[in-house]
């Protein structure tokens, strides 16, 4: 890790490079990201806002920065379960460590993120909401975003070198998770329901919320910091573990 980590210049160019790559001849460039991004939020926050009788002005940040956030997780599992896969070439021709690959992964999600936060930039700024100091809480709440892409695209980056089978499922259980995870619906209508309880046991809930509280001006709830921390500890120690044992496999099984 510190020796992917040392090689940041590479990385970072290779993390760009993917971008430019991505919109090459494009007139707008990465402008389309956050194009993407705002029109789908729009769309899906009035949608859901009229179905669910909400009002427009506060539901349609929450969609938005849900959805700005749900980006970066599904970014990180999709990808990070065929890091290795993707870079075949690379792994075998080039002498780097493996971490180098999750790093431009990370880095690549990073900036899309940071392009998608223009969204909620407007959003704040056409429906005002008391943001306090606490909206800075929402930087250390991204570092853990950060550090949890990093050990999940390791660890199922590894489990799907091995077995191939593993990207597939994750693309179809990555699709239910949005739907039963709180972004396009309010977590707070379910107060006072029995299913409340089981919607606790989504862990991706409390990674959004840790983000989305601060951004949209909620009171931040501390249950759901101690629950992603406690999902990053165990989280790295199994990814750094599986890297020990298993990082001179992957060269031979790509």
């Amino acid at each position: 890790m510190r020796q992917g980590w040392k090689q940041r210049p590479l990385w970072g160019y290779l993390g760009w490079q993917d971008i430019k790559q991505r919109y090459r001849r494009s007139v707008l460039g990465p402008l389309w990201i956050s194009i993407t991004m705002a029109v789908v939020a729009t769309a899906m926050g009035i949608l859901y806002g009229t179905l669910f009788d909400e009002p427009i002005e506060t539901f349609l940040p929450y969609v938005a920065t849900g959805l700005l956030i749900w980006y970066f997780i599904n970014g990180c599992i999709l990808e990070g379960s065929e890091v290795f896969i993707a870079n075949e070439g690379l792994i075998r021709f080039l002498p780097a460590p493996l971490s180098l690959h999750v790093y431009r992964l990370v880095w690549r999600q990073s900036l899309f993120f940071a392009h998608n936060l223009v969204v909620w930039a407007v959003l704040v700024l056409i429906f005002p909401r008391p943001l306090g100091w606490s909206v800075l809480m929402a930087i250390p709440a991204f570092v853990l975003l950060v550090l949890n892409g990093a050990w999940i695209a390791m660890l199922t980056g590894i489990i799907a070198t091995r077995f191939r089978d593993i990207p597939p499922i994750i693309a179809s259980l990555s699709q239910l998770l949005f739907f039963m995870t709180p972004i396009v619906w309010s977590y707070e209508r379910l107060r006072g329901n029995p299913l409340a309880a089981y919607v606790e046991l989504n862990p991706v809930m409390h990674f959004v919320e840790i983000i989305r509280q601060p951004l949209i001006g909620d009171p931040i709830v501390w249950r759901h910091w101690a629950v992603v921390g406690g999902i990053t500890v165990v989280g790295c120690l199994v990814a750094l573990v599986a890297l020990r044992n298993y990082r001179s496999r992957v060269a031979y099984w790509v």
